[in-house]
């Protein structure tokens, strides 16, 4: 079963500080498999919370996404954003209605 990295962000006090976390954690998700579905674009907010940046990842499953995010490399890649972004994000198996 896939599973998705869903981010969506409150606050980018730094855009330089987001450029070169995105530059850097890149290829370490990839290499966890993961895909980039949603990156920013343009967007309506129809209900709830306004959150300015959407970030969709998907993953062959649960197990790699949560090993991504998990890993020392992608730690020290988030690190360089942690500081100016505030988001929530959240690792969630896909289903499968058929």
């Amino acid at each position: 079963m896939k599973a998705y990295w869903i981010a969506l962000y409150k606050k980018i006090g730094n855009k330089e500080n987001l450029k070169y976390y995105s530059t850097k954690v890149t290829p370490i998700i990839k290499s966890f498999g993961g895909k980039p579905l949603v990156r920013g674009g343009e967007y309506q907010c129809l209900e709830g919370e306004d959150f300015s940046r959407t970030v969709i990842w998907e993953f062959p499953d649960y197990e790699s996404a949560l090993a991504c995010h998990n890993s020392k490399e992608y730690k020290e890649g988030w690190a360089a954003a942690k500081d100016t972004t505030e988001r929530n994000l959240q690792i969630i198996q896909g289903f499968n209605t058929e």
